[in-house]
Parts: C-alpha cells; sequence; structure tokens
C-alpha cells in the first residue's frame, strides 16, 4: 500500500531521512514501519475522510498504551503522539517496533504443535493479566463508563449497522432488536482489548510467547466477558473466515480448544462467569457490523487493505453464525 502522505513529512520529527514500509493485513488505521537514524518505529495514523462515531480513535489507541506501560503487560512504547493533521494528513502516533511475527492465521502455521499451544495459553494468561489492571491506578477510569456495558454495547453496533446505509439485512435487524431485549447480568467492569485475537498479537521464541499486545483503538471500560467471546468467537469461523479454526484437527495441530483456553485464563484469575449465548451471538453480530463498514470503506475508496471487499463480503456469514447461537429464542431469516 502506498502511503497517502510524503514521508519526508516527517524528517523534522524524527531527525534526517525516513524510510517506510507498508504492515498489510489490517482494515483499521493505516500502520507502516519507520527508519529513522536507526531507529525502528511503526507508525498508526487514522483514516482519511468519513468515519464511523469513535472509530479509528488513535488518540485512545496511543493514551491507553502509554497507561499501561508498568502494569506487566508486553507492549510496544508510544513515542510521539502527533494531534495537528497538516503534517501527514490525519493525527498519527507512533510506538518502538517490537521483536516478533504476527500471524493472520489463528492456527498459527508457521510454529510446531508446542510453540502454538505456548502462544495460545500465553494468550489466556496476559489477557487475564489485563482484565485485572486497576483501572484507577492506571489512570484509565475515564476511558469507558462502569456499568451497562452490553447495553451500551448494542446501542453503539446497533447504530453503527444503522448508518451505514449501504443496504440492507433483515437479519442484522433482527438480531439487534434480540440483543436490545435480552441484556445478560453484568460483571464488575475491567480494561477490556476490544479485539482481543492471535491477528492484534506478536509472538516469539523457543518456546513461544507473547511479545506485544497490538491495536487499541477499540479498548474501553466494559465486560471482560466481551474479549472472552470475541477470542471463542475464532474457534467458529473457518480458515478462509478471517483465519478462524472450525474444521481443524486442534489435537494434532497442538492447538487448545475453547475449555482449555478458559482454564488457562481462569487459573491466571481471569473473570470466571459463564460465557452465554448472548455473548457469543453478540461478538459474531459485532463483527458482521465491522465488516459491513469496511465494504463501506471500500466502496467509499477508503479501503486499508487490498482484501478489503473479500473480508467485508464475510459479513452475512458471521450474521448466520449468530443467529444460529440464538437460533431457539429468535426467528430464522432466509
Amino acid at each position: 500500500m502506498l502511503p497517502d502522505f510524503d514521508p519526508s513529512a516527517l524528517m523534522s520529527l524524527l531527525g534526517g531521512p525516513v524510510r517506510i514500509e507498508p504492515v498489510g493485513g489490517g482494515q483499521s488505521n493505516p500502520t507502516w514501519f519507520v527508519t529513522a537514524k536507526g531507529k525502528r518505529l511503526v507508525l498508526r495514523k487514522k483514516l482519511r475522510g468519513a468515519t464511523l462515531d469513535s472509530a479509528h480513535a488513535i488518540d485512545r489507541e496511543y493514551r491507553v498504551l502509554t497507561a499501561l506501560q508498568d502494569h506487566g503487560l508486553p507492549l510496544p512504547r508510544p513515542v510521539h503522539f502527533e494531534s495537528d493533521p497538516s503534517l501527514i494528513g490525519t493525527p498519527f502516533y507512533l510506538m518502538e517496533r517490537l521483536p516478533g511475527r504476527v500471524s493472520h492465521y489463528t492456527a498459527l502455521p508457521d510454529l510446531s504443535p508446542g510453540n502454538r499451544q505456548a502462544v495460545h495459553l500465553d494468550a489466556a494468561r496476559v489477557l487475564a493479566r489485563l482484565h485485572g489492571v486497576d483501572i484507577t491506578a492506571a489512570g484509565l477510569s475515564d476511558v469507558g463508563r462502569d456499568g451497562r456495558f452490553f447495553a451500551r454495547q448494542v446501542t453503539r453496533w446497533t447504530r453503527q449497522w444503522q448508518a451505514l446505509d449501504h443496504r440492507r439485512d433483515a437479519r442484522l435487524d433482527a438480531l439487534a432488536d434480540w440483543f436490545a431485549r435480552n441484556i445478560p447480568p453484568e460483571n464488575p467492569t475491567t480494561l477490556v482489548h476490544g479485539d482481543y485475537r492471535v491477528g492484534n498479537l506478536l509472538y516469539s521464541g523457543d518456546p513461544a510467547r507473547i511479545t506485544g499486545v497490538l491495536d487499541w483503538e477499540l479498548s474501553t471500560l466494559g465486560d471482560p466477558l466481551s474479549d472472552l467471546a470475541h477470542w471463542g468467537m475464532f474457534y467458529q469461523l473457518r480458515p478462509n473466515q478471517m483465519g478462524g479454526l472450525a474444521g481443524l484437527d486442534l489435537a494434532k495441530l497442538g492447538l487448545p480448544d475453547a475449555a482449555a483456553f478458559l482454564e488457562a485464563y481462569h487459573r491466571a484469575g481471569g473473570c470466571d462467569a459463564p460465557l452465554r449465548p448472548f455473548h457469543r451471538a453478540f461478538a459474531l453480530f459485532r463483527l458482521a457490523v465491522i465488516c459491513e463498514g469496511i465494504t463501506a470503506r471500500a466502496e467509499a475508496g477508503q479501503a486499508t487493505s487490498a482484501n478489503a471487499r473479500s473480508v467485508g463480503a464475510l459479513a452475512p456469514d458471521f450474521a448466520r453464525l449468530a443467529e444460529a447461537q440464538l437460533s431457539t429464542d429468535m426467528p430464522t431469516w432466509p
């Protein structure tokens, strides 16, 4: 992906010639590797043009990363936040580039079975550690609201879907209506990542471990079960659906099943409330709306990835999977 800005605009900030390289695979804030005067950095910038309300929150990412630096989590170190859009067209921030790799496949095909297991179980422990962060001590008590998380999430993502207005889908409309009428009991508020999955984790070493948790634009205060349901969703998705695990022989590949992941999370002190069909279905509904947004951005020429249209086209599949979670409680749409 060619940059939509002149890299030389960064020279005054970084003190010399700048070399940039695109970071592929993401569908959100455009990201580049940046090298200048021997420094290896990562640049994340806000999308140009109109975006959905509260989406692509570069300032939130930078603030959360900064606040969590001393809380025992594997995170890149923030270097600079630039709110002035005149430099490269939109606000952006720079952070250090950590060692490690990212896989867009939850099965981690580049690793041995033992290292696949190690990464997944370490991911469970890191998630539990994240949910255990003292929000007040971290100075993050105002990055979201305490309580009524899923009620607010249902309203937010329903509005996101309605605001897109690029096509109609009776299944998504019915799901939104069902969620609004079936909010589950809430759990104590924690910091939540919002998009916790293999594709947002850096890993390295042998035995492998998580070296970085990336992409904090959807982080907020909320119910920890939302992160668990989001991770668990990939057990229901096929490999050609955002790199899911459905249909794979998990034991042969060395991958923990959903129960083993949850056990590791609970042993590390994570929330022990049960995941309900609501939580699992809402994670899929939310992903469907996100994919609809990717489609809308592609149609508007704002896509950040070459495969935006193919990813966006998965939205109806995710809506059907969400409906299947709730099939005994809501009508089936063709």
